[in-house]
């Protein structure tokens, strides 16, 4: 017995050592996510929105963008779950695209930007910004990782649901930390199941295992322009408050939310919205609309939706934390940064802990895996810096933003891992 947790002990430490930048990167980048929105509000006035009884025109708001950005083509409004939080309108502009706030309560444009907090985190934490879906299943692979150093540390950690308020003091650093880290790994395993069992919900359906992809995300219907609308089709001069109006009608609960404009000739007007369904996001609602006549084309209902596709639809809310509001979303940001200080603590312990063995035998803590960890660290560098300047056409100021973003995260690596380990081993 003895020797099985003792190799489950072994392949807990492994994951944590070996994997431990990229592991931080990802649950830290996550826990970052699910307050992008609060960040955005914090450092850009622009998106800000004081809450008040009834909504603006959404007529007047898209003759407000067209006024602001007459060459601009609106393709996708986000009406945000915030009522703290501008509108967000996605514009196409020139081969470019922008983020447009709309105040949604006086319809005022209040700015634009080329890159906010709440895409950066969640480019970041989706795919690290590695493209060919190498960055996404690199992700996703550490749900399983996630998932598999909790229950085994749950195996080789005796009685540990008898610890949940031990905490070991006066025996010196090494044991503090050790029981810390112990004493915070118990408090997060609701979260860390929660992480780790939608993260592998993710990699079901983005490697369409049992056709959870395509159970769950039903095609769109195809539709027919009249030829004559097809060449002065524009999305600008859509009924909005109509189009909104309608859906709320085929779904008499529904709160229409988010909107995307028809695509090209066989493209529908595509609303989404909450209805009486609690956890489930947005599109689990979706009422099809024809651009040309107004016609409901076909309605798809949350209460209606079979198992699969429930799943998949609360998998987000589930994994960010945002299906509560402001209150959910700080107690997962909070459990987050728990699990990612585990990733910190866990290294740390294991370093002191094998520091003067690896003094008298020379052997590295990480092995080849350091420069595993840092090559891929370094591939995702050169990537975002290329997709948030040629694809996000990012200011010089988001730039350097991230940047000190970066930079502070390999100083402060430094300063734990090489400067203070060495100092406290001398």
């Amino acid at each position: 017995m003895k020797v099985k947790k003792r190799i489950f002990f072994d392949i807990h430490s492994w994951i944590g050592v070996k994997l431990s930048i990229l592991f931080f990167i990802v649950c830290f980048s996550g826990t970052l996510a699910t307050l992008s929105h609060e960040m955005d509000w914090l450092f850009n006035p622009d998106i800000r929105a004081t809450s008040q009884e009834q909504f603006a025109s959404r007529n007047l708001i898209m003759q407000n963008f067209q006024s602001a950005f007459p060459n601009g083509r609106m393709t996708f409004w986000m009406r945000t779950e915030e009522p703290y939080l501008c509108d967000i309108l996605y514009k196409e502009e020139n081969g470019k695209r922008s983020y447009v706030f709309a105040n949604p309560y006086t319809g005022e444009i209040q700015g634009e930007a080329f890159l906010t907090f709440q895409r950066f985190f969640r480019d970041l934490h989706y795919f690290l910004f590695i493209p060919f879906q190498i960055g996404h299943f690199t992700v996703l692979l550490f749900a399983f990782l996630l998932f598999t150093s909790l229950i085994t540390a749950l195996v080789f950690y005796k009685k540990w649901w008898k610890k949940l308020f031990q905490l070991q003091v006066g025996k010196g650093s090494l044991f503090f930390f050790r029981s810390l880290h112990r004493l915070v790994g118990l408090w997060s395993i609701p979260f860390t199941l929660l992480f780790s069992i939608t993260g592998i919900w993710y990699f079901l359906e983005r490697a369409n295992i049992a056709e959870v992809a395509t159970r769950s995300n039903p095609p769109v219907p195809k539709i027919q322009l009249n030829g004559a609308l097809v060449a002065t089709y524009n999305t600008n001069t859509i009924d909005y408050d109509r189009v909104a109006a309608l859906a709320e009608e085929a779904i008499p609960s529904l709160k229409a939310g988010d909107i995307v404009p028809s695509r090209g000739e066989s493209g529908p007007i595509y609303i989404t919205g909450h209805s009486n369904v609690p956890l489930v996001r947005q599109r689990a609602n979706r009422v099809y609309i024809h651009p040309e006549s107004y016609e409901v084309i076909d309605v798809q209902k949350a209460s209606d939706i079979p198992a699969v596709m429930y799943l998949n639809d609360i998998a987000d809310p589930l994994h960010f934390g945002n299906w509560g509001g402001l209150p959910t979303k700080i107690l997962w940001f909070l459990f987050g940064l728990a699990i990612s200080s585990l990733v910190l603590s866990g290294i740390w312990i294991t370093a002191k802990k094998k520091a003067l063995k690896r003094k008298k035998n020379k052997k590295k803590l990480m092995g080849s895996w350091y420069w595993m960890n840092w090559l891929i660290y370094s591939v995702m560098i050169l990537f975002m810096y290329y997709i948030i300047i040629e694809n996000y056409h990012a200011s010089h100021t988001a730039i350097i933003a991230v940047t000190a973003g970066w930079t502070s995260f390999i100083a402060m690596a430094y300063y734990l891992f090489v400067y203070k380990l060495k100092k406290a081993i001398s």
